[in-house]
């Protein structure tokens, strides 16, 4: 297996990240080829498809052994499921896959060929092995079973921010930050609405509570 390509985007770490793909269409990446695959011919075609398959090694998850089971952390961290019945990084290959929706295809730049998407769920510099495109006749099912996860309520945050703390965010990256935000970046199983956490994401720290269904930015502090 060869890394093609790392993935660059403003998660500095795994706190954050969106739990599936999809979920914050706000974050905007880039994947970037490595040298040896800097080649525009091998993206001929891909401007005729709107979506593409990530095959992606969980970097920062590696572990010398796996896991039978896992504690889901959508359903709080305590029912175990086998680790073939979710998507967890514990496994025994490391491998994600993810559905991100092309923005852009720059062929040429002073790096090589470069891919623009929205909606990854990976951290910055990430190793990709493969893109493929997402083919709507064979990949999407809509009468398909969720499994447990139908079952799991997602709540989205109401997100409060004053304007003198949302003036610290750059214009480029506020609606990333929000949507990010709204997801509950926090453990499922933590619930105290005094604790402050804190998201770094694209040269800033975020703080943030979470009192029920709304979360208050705090402060965000930036490097």
């Amino acid at each position: 297996m060869k890394i093609i390509a790392r993935i660059e985007n403003g998660f500095e770490t795994k706190f954050g990240v969106p739990r599936q793909s999809g979920l914050a269409g706000a974050v905007l990446s880039r994947i970037v080829f490595e040298p040896a695959y800097r080649n525009p011919d091998a993206l001929r075609g891909l401007e005729d498809f709107s979506h593409l398959w990530l095959i992606w090694e969980f970097s920062q998850a590696k572990r010398d052994a796996w896991s039978p089971t896992v504690r889901p952390p959508r359903l709080g961290g305590n029912a175990r499921m086998g680790v073939f019945a979710t998507r967890s990084p514990f496994r025994p290959n490391p491998i994600g896959l993810s559905c991100v929706k092309i923005h852009e295809i720059r062929p040429q730049s002073e790096i090589g060929p470069l891919i623009f998407v929205s909606g990854a769920d990976l951290m910055n510099g990430t190793p990709i092995y493969d893109i493929k495109p997402y083919l709507p006749y064979a990949d999407c099912h809509p009468e398909a079973a969720g499994g447990f996860t139908d079952a799991v309520e997602r709540i989205q945050l109401a997100v409060d921010c004053s304007p003198e703390l949302l003036a610290k965010i750059p214009k480029a990256h506020r609606a990333a930050v929000l949507e990010i935000l709204s997801q509950d970046p926090r453990p499922s199983y933590q619930h105290d609405p005094e604790r402050v956490y804190g998201m770094a994401y694209a040269g800033m720290d975020v703080r943030f509570r979470v009192e029920g269904e709304r979360l208050t930015v705090t402060e965000i502090r930036t490097e």
